[in-house]
């Protein structure tokens, strides 16, 4: 699948992308070096533009990566509890899938804090593809979906402020440029 189309259909038509992604044969390694490391290049690379720090973005981009792996294994360990079952590949894709819009929204990083509406459309759009896709990668059954969703989120949440601090160390300098905006948020 040609990666700009597959990102149109994510982002105009995800309920029946879900389906298709659903079916498709996928490994961690595919995953990865097929949509993931180049999607959540974006937002680092456009804060290399605007920020010029490259500490600063390969530590965003590291930070991407480990926390996609580790999301989906929380929600791969989560699902049984939600009536859905274990299938690692499958919680990747709904990770990583799910994330698509919110990397895309990197690039508004070049705005800095302006571009912090973007993202946090970007946000709700992912939780709503998420919920989507969640039944259909045998995740949760379509009636826990909506808690099941919630209870992603806010593993996440926490997920998301253990890796800030975990990477504290190597963005907190550049994190004082107001060009940074939501990224490190």
């Amino acid at each position: 699948m040609d990666l700009v189309e597959r990102i149109k259909q994510v982002l105009m038509d995800p309920r029946k992308t879900w389906v298709t992604i659903a079916t498709e044969p996928a490994s961690v390694q595919g995953l990865y070096t097929n949509w993931i490391m180049i999607l959540a290049a974006i937002g680092p690379l456009a804060l290399l533009l605007s920020v010029h720090s490259v500490q600063l973005a390969i530590a965003l981009y590291l930070r991407s990566l480990i926390v996609t792996f580790v999301l989906a294994l929380v929600v791969d360990t989560l699902a049984p509890s939600f009536g859905g079952t274990k299938d690692f590949i499958a919680s990747l894709k709904l990770v990583a899938y799910s994330f698509t819009v919110v990397w895309l929204a990197g690039i508004f990083n070049l705005a800095g804090m302006l571009g912090e509406l973007a993202g946090l459309i970007a946000i709700v759009y992912t939780l709503y593809t998420f919920y989507l896709g969640a039944p259909l990668l045998n995740r949760a059954t379509p009636d826990k979906t909506v808690s099941f969703t919630l209870v992603v989120v806010l593993c996440a949440i926490v997920l998301f402020f253990l890796a800030r601090f975990a990477f504290a160390g190597l963005i907190a300098a550049p994190a004082m440029h107001p060009a940074v905006g939501m990224s490190l948020r």
